[in-house]
């Protein structure tokens, strides 16, 4: 699946996760299906070397950089697109998912 492949499933799955966000966050939020097309599922090994690892993140780091993203301050076309539809609940549910997850290789 090429770059621009991944980039529209990922903006199809946050088009039908944002309607199950709303009935209430599940301990996988349904939005980290639209992560893990670039981070790998559970943030754990993302298949491009340029996506990092999100699994095992501080919450207040997850939470901040999505911000950043969202408002432009941090520079992606990828993440700067993605975070602009989330709200605050959902990038709290997210950092918490991903803070969560324990890291490849951790024990």
């Amino acid at each position: 699946m090429n770059h621009r492949s991944r980039f529209v499933f990922g903006l199809l799955l946050l088009c039908r996760g944002a309607n199950s966000f709303a009935a209430g966050a599940p301990s996988q939020p349904a939005l980290e299906g639209l992560c893990a097309a670039c981070h790998g599922p559970g943030g754990r090994q993302p298949p491009s070397p340029q996506a990092p690892r999100l699994a095992g993140q501080q919450y207040a780091y997850l939470v901040h950089a999505l911000d950043e993203y969202r408002s432009g301050a941090r520079q992606s076309p990828i993440m700067g697109a993605m975070a602009k539809s989330l709200s605050d609940a959902q990038i709290e549910t997210l950092a918490r998912f991903y803070a969560a997850q324990i890291e490849l290789g951790a024990k």
